[in-house]
């Protein structure tokens, strides 16, 4: 979407695998974003979350820890990659695969149609037992994914940069969202859900409002730029970024003068720059 506020926000446990909630926050998100591709760290991936991410329509594209120790599966004949025989870990089970077709076609859709969540049905997979035909084939599908994107990744200087810039941006949110929540430490201690939730959601709201404010005085200021005559290189203003604090207070008293609010549709006046 190339914004950097938040479209989703869940409260997990800490013992769970934050791949299990993946496809919750790109299905269910009531945004009216139409999310293509999904950067996620280590986490974030497993091969079941690969398999449901290409059947449900999505780019997955996660930065892979350890990638060299990560290896690719074939289809059975591989007399023809001596060369990379190093990285292959084993045979994709086609057969797997054609058996259970129908039962990961009837799943992707329940998921899709919101019969059942996604994050449910993972965590039902993880812990099924080896045996479940199901869980297997959707395993050997999301290894075909898994080795067509490493494959990708090795190959592709642009899509190392855009997994990198993507998940950068995640970073630079929670940098922020950990520097406004200075109320009990950064901890959420409430006992309840709700109250928990409330609490997450309102940190959220607060951030977005940040990326709101930069983002309209930065295209200000830029213009202010632009019409006193300085050259604007526009291919550099995608890297702005609107998660900067440092002219924010956020710790101290809050003075709200009704003298000095700003009335619908003006602006507060931008700051002249001033010499080092």
């Amino acid at each position: 979407s190339d914004q950097y506020a938040p479209f989703s926000i869940k409260l997990l446990n800490v013992g769970i695998r934050d791949s299990t909630f993946v496809l919750d926050g790109l299905l269910y998100h009531e945004s009216d974003l139409r999310i293509e591709e999904h950067y996620t760290d280590t986490a974030g991936f497993t091969d079941h979350v690969f398999a449901l991410m290409h059947l449900l329509g999505f780019r997955f594209a996660p930065r892979i820890r350890d990638l060299k120790d990560t290896k690719l599966f074939v289809p059975e004949k591989r007399h023809s990659l001596v060369a990379i025989s190093a990285l292959i870990g084993g045979a994709i089970n086609i057969r797997q695969i054609r058996t259970h077709w129908d039962e990961i076609l009837r799943l992707a859709t329940s998921i899709r149609q919101g019969t059942v969540t996604a994050s449910l049905m993972l965590r039902k997979l993880a812990n099924y037992p080896r045996q479940n035909g199901l869980a297997l084939a959707l395993r050997e599908f999301g290894r075909i994914e898994r080795t067509l994107f490493i494959l990708d990744w090795l190959q592709s200087v642009e899509i190392r940069r855009r997994v990198n810039a993507g998940l950068n941006k995640g970073e630079a949110r929670t940098a922020l969202a950990s520097a406004v929540f200075i109320n009990r430490l950064g901890e959420i201690r409430d006992h309840s859900y709700e109250q928990q939730r409330f609490r997450a959601s309102g940190l959220t709201l607060v951030t977005a409002a940040i990326a709101l404010w930069n983002t309209v005085y930065l295209e200000r200021a830029v213009a202010a730029l632009a019409a006193s005559g300085q050259v604007i290189d526009k291919e550099l203003l995608q890297y702005l970024s609107p998660l900067g604090w440092g002219h924010i207070n956020l710790t101290g008293d809050y003075l709200w003068r009704q003298s000095r609010k700003v009335a619908s549709g003006r602006y507060r006046p931008l700051r002249p720059v001033r010499d080092p």
